[in-house]
């Protein structure tokens, strides 16, 4: 009896491993590791929803090359180490591709991991620095500050000649402070103020006073979110009345959401808006608000597209595997006629760059209003 039953358990073990193997053979295992606490909990948490709203819609039409996407999410507290950490488990787990995280200094951390382990990783991180060490298999999923700020900086040379810099002093806000510096050297604008701030700063009526103090003719402001909604209430506050300038994170959603009436006037470049004038960006907008009962902003983008750039290299290469992913991903442009889920044709360069239009916004009146579409810097 007990050589039987012995010889039962070993049968069904096996039937059990083969199982799981047919099962992982009709899977694309994907791991979300983003910010759902700590400073980056709101870029983290609508970067995940994306993620997943993308994966469903995948899923329920098919999967890619017939096999569906298995996705998992963890939360990286907006710690660099832990970002670190979840993705060695990630590789070591066996997924095609990692999604995130959203803050540049943990991407920064954590990509050693992902090209230890040879799988595709998509970031929402901007730091210039991030496609600048090689590592062939890191893709952003919004501009760099390579890509972004010559265009920030011709639209600021347009209108001031001085200009105060409030940045936040991490890998993020430095990057994009020497970016828009070395950019505006020699031109026809100056930075007469250069205003560091620490990242979940809540206290901003020094850095303002001294923007005032400078006399400068605009602010630039490169913050994270909640810290560019306290900066904006602040500069109302001390009764600032002069543009004011920024990128992404100073016009998102979210950032209107806490900022109120302090926001209205605020003027940056996007990558990606949900109020752009585009069929298939109004489209995302909709099932977005479907999905979660708001409105998404840049990050959501960020996330939802990111699966349908995984689902165009997959289909690309044939292959499910990390390496062949992202093979196939560098060079590809990805037409938006063909995936209509990238909602904007995009192209990635040899370092995992992006080019795509993009857009310049006003806010009025509690939301953003797109006043120009810009065209992407490669086309001629």
């Amino acid at each position: 009896m007990n050589k039987r039953s012995a010889l039962k358990a070993v049968v069904a073990a096996g039937v059990l491993a083969l199982a799981g193997m047919a099962h992982a053979d009709q899977t694309i295992k994907i791991a979300n590791i983003v910010e759902l606490s700590g400073p980056g909990t709101t870029a983290g948490t609508l970067f995940k929803n994306g993620v997943e709203l993308a994966v469903k819609e995948i899923n329920e039409n098919g999967g890619i090359l017939g096999k569906k996407l298995e996705s998992y999410t963890v939360d990286t507290q907006t710690n660099p180490g832990i970002a670190k950490g979840l993705t060695q488990k990630a590789v070591d787990d066996g997924v095609s591709a990692i999604f995130g995280p959203v803050y540049s200094g943990s991407i920064m951390v954590s990509m050693a991991e992902s090209k230890r382990g040879e799988i595709a990783n998509f970031t929402g991180g901007e730091a210039a620095a991030i496609t600048e060490q090689g590592n062939p298999y890191v893709f952003r999923t919004a501009f760099g500050q390579a890509t972004s700020f010559p265009k920030l900086a011709k639209y600021i040379n347009t209108k001031a000649k001085t200009l105060a810099v409030i940045y936040v002093n991490n890998d993020f806000g430095k990057g994009g402070r020497d970016t828009l510096a070395k950019l505006l050297d020699n031109g026809p604008t100056k930075i007469v103020a250069d205003i560091s701030t620490d990242a979940g700063q809540v206290d901003f009526s020094a850095a303002v006073l001294k923007a005032k103090q400078s006399n400068a003719e605009a602010i630039f402001a490169y913050t994270n979110e909640e810290e560019s909604a306290r900066l904006l209430r602040e500069l109302k506050k001390q009764g600032w009345t002069k543009p004011v300038i920024g990128e992404t994170t100073l016009t998102g959603q979210k950032v209107i959401e806490l900022a109120g009436d302090a926001a209205n006037g605020a003027v940056a470049h996007v990558g990606l808006t949900v109020d752009a004038p585009i069929p298939e960006m109004l489209k995302f907008k909709a099932k977005y608000y479907q999905a979660y009962g708001s409105i998404s902003d840049h990050n959501g983008i960020k996330g939802y597209t990111s699966v349908y750039a995984l689902k165009a290299a997959i289909e690309k290469a044939g292959k499910t595997d990390g390496k062949s992913i992202a093979k196939a991903l560098h060079g590809l442009t990805i037409s938006a006629k063909k995936y209509p889920g990238i909602i904007l044709d995009v192209t990635f360069d040899d370092k995992g760059d992006i080019d795509r239009d993009s857009f310049l916004v006003e806010v009025k009146n509690g939301r953003q209003v797109v006043v120009a579409t810009l065209p992407p810097l490669g086309k001629k």
